[in-house]
């Protein structure tokens, strides 16, 4: 063999033996690019791929029992949640007062649910063995238990809710839930074009809430790039792929009147209320009307307080005089009379707490102001507690329903709206009263330790724009003071002394306090020692009051009221009927 082929020869030897050891490799290599293509691939597959997990529906809807609801408002869920008792659903009053009415009114001592329109009480006994309620004096059987107590705990039946307030709603069982609402909507529908599923959120991996096979039509509520939120045919908020979803049109869902409506009617003045309030303590006083009013303009209406609430049990003293009304119609006043509970200890929660109680002191309140041949009813009640707020709307309900029948104009006093007194409820006040009446002083009362305005103006203008927030401005009347205070400060001895505008002009004269205007609270203020006591005023006169009645024009307010005739210097009535009356 020649040298060339010996070379050939060892080369291919060399080859063969290369490519024996190189197999081995390539084939490791390629086994473990197959593996690691299966094990990604797996990964691709199970990342895109759609699951089968169903959801935990229980879960899904926050529900801890068979007997709780889950609630579905206007396409949205709400943690609140409802009860089932003999097949029926029932909301608990919480979720009554947040989501649908606070009209209702419950007293567990009387196991009465009352719900009072402008014309009538509607009754129900709070038991799971009444089935009836009471309406315009007939009774009507309703098959269910309108009111019932569970878990300490009141419950209004859903259809018996109806009666009083506009919704739609339908229940679904397995786990229970019902679907709610409350306003008109137009709901786009759609239709599955390839079998789906609705599911928990956006996404392949998402547990499925409801199958939907090819050709069910949904509710579409959101649109999205890839994913869509749905309502389906079960009562689920879930999301579908928008590939597998055409639209077809929409759905208006619209809500029904309700059966037994409010419908309050006011009984207004012509323009403004000038109100003036004088005060009496005897039958004798009402002769002090004529001096009073003698040199008194632009006035058209006065409240004199002739009633005051005597015990718990709904005793009245009536200093009031059909003379003295008689007297004001010639003079073109309306009269309208006050109630109040301010001068004797009485305990509102006894009185306004029992319905037959109530019956008996709006009774009282109806026949005097029909025998008297008054205009109105002024409601002074200033001694309501947190406990008894509910109590005292209810009251207030019911006497519109008398007042409006006969005629009278029903208005409300009020301390200025602060944290402490928002059971007051201005807001319902608002709607059953004619005027709801704001004491626009006291910001600073008899018994303070710390001196200051009886109202400045940040004081006055506070107190109506949050009436504002809840009243109807032209219900809106905002009273003045007629009065300021003496403070005298010894140590830490605080006291004060009331007095009129005149008499706060004299006592500076003489004295010899001199004042300045404070652009602060907008009064003239000074003080000065006398007898070794920081001696302290902020005066309310013709200056001050007429930056009050210029923040009162400008909210349009439906009138002024003045605390107390008697206390006023006589060049302010003109001021209020140039500043307030004519704005």
């Amino acid at each position: 063999m020649d040298p060339e082929t010996r070379k050939k020869n060892r080369k291919k030897k060399k080859r063969k033996e290369f490519l024996a050891k190189l197999i081995p490799v390539v084939v490791a290599l390629l086994l473990i690019a197959v593996i690691i293509g299966v094990f990604y691939g797996q990964k691709i597959i199970d990342r895109y791929s759609y699951s089968k997990e169903q959801a935990d529906l229980y879960e899904y809807f926050g529900l801890t029992d068979k007997e709780s609801v889950a609630i579905i408002l206007n396409n949205e869920h709400v943690e609140e949640k409802g009860r089932i008792l003999d097949g029926a659903c029932y909301f608990d009053i919480d979720t009554v007062r947040e989501y649908f009415t606070d009209h209702f009114y419950a007293n567990f001592d009387e196991n009465l649910l009352l719900y009072t329109t402008a014309t009538d009480i509607v009754k129900t006994e709070i038991s799971d063995t009444c089935f009836e309620y009471t309406a315009g004096g007939e009774t009507v059987s309703c098959g269910y238990s309108p009111a019932v107590m569970m878990n300490e705990k009141l419950y209004i039946n859903v259809e018996y809710l109806k009666l009083f307030t506009g919704f739609t709603s339908e229940i679904y069982a397995h786990p229970n839930h019902i679907l709610v609402y409350t306003k008109d909507a137009e709901i786009i529908t759609a239709t599955v074009n390839k079998d789906t599923a609705a599911r928990h959120k956006g996404g392949v991996k998402s547990p499925i809430l409801e199958e939907l096979p090819e050709g069910t039509e949904i509710c579409m509520l959101e649109a999205m790039e890839d994913w869509a939120k749905v309502l389906t045919p079960g009562g689920y908020l879930g999301y579908v792929e928008v590939k597998r979803l055409e639209e077809n049109g929409g759905r208006q869902i619209e809500i029904p009147d309700a059966q037994i409506n409010l419908e309050y009617k006011d009984i207004a003045m012509d323009g403004k209320v000038n109100m003036a309030f004088h005060q009496v303590f005897g039958v004798a006083a009402n002769d002090t009307f004529a001096p009073y009013t003698k040199d008194m303009t632009g006035v058209n209406v006065i409240a004199p307080t002739w009633f005051r609430l005597t015990d718990n049990y709904g005793n009245v003293e009536d200093i009031s005089s059909a003379a003295y009304v008689s007297a004001a119609h010639e003079k073109g006043l309306k009269v309208w009379a006050v109630w109040t509970d301010v001068d004797y200890d009485v305990d509102l929660g006894v009185i306004l707490g029992c319905l037959q109680d109530r019956e008996t002191l709006i009774s009282k309140m109806i026949s005097s102001a029909v025998s008297l041949g008054i205009d109105g009813i002024n409601i002074d009640f200033e001694s309501v507690k947190d406990s008894q707020g509910e109590h005292f709307v209810e009251f207030l309900r019911e006497l519109s329903i008398q007042t409006h029948a006969n005629n009278l104009v029903l208005s409300v006093d009020n301390y200025a709206p602060n944290a402490g007194n928002l059971y007051y409820n201005r807001a319902e006040q608002g709607r059953v009263a004619d005027y709801v009446l704001i004491m626009g002083y006291d910001e600073h009362w008899g018994s303070s330790q710390n001196p200051g305005s009886v109202a400045s103006i940040d004081f006055v203008e506070n107190g109506i724009v949050k009436t504002a927030g809840e009243v109807p401005e032209n219900k809106i009347i905002n009273a003045i003071p007629f009065y300021t205070r003496i403070w005298k400060t010894s140590g830490s001895s605080v006291s004060s002394e009331a007095i009129g505008m005149a008499a706060a002009k004299k006592w500076l004269g003489d004295n010899g306090v001199d004042t300045e205007w404070n652009t602060e609270c907008c009064q003239n203020y000074g003080e000065k020692e006398i007898d070794g006591e920081r001696v302290q005023i902020w005066m309310e006169d013709e200056e001050s009051l007429q930056v009050k009645l210029e923040v009162m024009a400008n909210h349009n307010i439906g009138g002024v009221a003045e605390w107390k005739l008697g206390f006023e210097d006589s060049t302010v009535w003109n001021l209020i009927s140039g500043s307030f009356m004519q704005r």
